[in-house]
């Protein structure tokens, strides 16, 4: 990372809000929040951070609200609530923690992904004791749109208000969007079923805001294919 790049362009744009969605090493993205958190704390800036709920991926029986303890087994897990730690260091009205769950999108990889094994007749990998919440890229950028507008701050678990298996969520996709049978790979991380799903309590949004994951379920089919 070249710290005085983004000192640079942090100092000549003066944002008032910093929305990170970065990919990359975790090392790497690290210490360039670790970085951006001492910037933000003496000046006058917000961070909205998008994280996951594989923060809570060891916690499996249940769902996972605002306040509850992150714990997780996985690498992405830690690596987020690393950066969550430091995030809540700062004072709360300097940060929005968004917490997301599996995110879709028209376009987005985890549905290029679907049209590719479509299309090469290859399985589709599902996980069927992973119960889930979900949203999308359109109605995840309406939440956001309103957090920002609205200066909210603090932590806020971003999906659907109700859950679904994974299987059974991917299978409602490929029946309504590609209208075709598919073959399926049926993965079984273990043989009790796992909650990985974030709920909101505390800090809800507007009903507005709120929907069901077969509201998520109508954007993602809104363009057919037909292969």
């Amino acid at each position: 990372m070249d710290e005085g790049g983004l000192e640079t362009i942090i100092k000549e744009v003066k944002p008032k809000l910093i929305i990170s969605a970065l990919r990359g090493p975790f090392e790497t993205l690290i210490e360039t929040h670790q970085f951006l958190i001492k910037l933000i704390d003496r000046s006058n800036c917000r961070i909205i951070f998008l994280s996951s709920s594989n923060v809570f991926d060891t916690f499996q029986h249940f769902p996972s609200y605002e306040y509850d303890k992150t714990l997780s087994e996985s690498i992405y897990g830690r690596f987020k609530i690393k950066i969550e730690n430091d995030l809540l260091r700062l004072p709360t009205s300097k940060f929005v923690l968004a917490r997301l769950p599996m995110v879709f999108g028209n376009h987005s990889p985890r549905i290029r992904e679907l049209d590719d094994s479509i299309i090469n007749h290859e399985p589709i990998e599902v996980f069927p004791n992973t119960i889930i919440n979900v949203n999308n890229d359109i109605k995840l950028s309406q939440q956001i749109h309103y957090i920002i507008n609205q200066q909210l701050t603090g932590v806020f678990h971003l999906g659907s208000s109700d859950l679904i298996h994974h299987f059974d969520f991917v299978k409602l996709i490929v029946q309504k969007r590609y209208q075709k049978r598919a073959i399926y790979k049926q993965v079984y991380t273990t043989n009790q079923m796992r909650y990985l799903a974030v709920l909101a309590r505390e800090n809800k949004l507007p009903n507005n805001l709120l929907f069901s994951y077969t509201e998520v379920l109508d954007d993602l089919t809104l363009v057919k294919k037909d292969f």
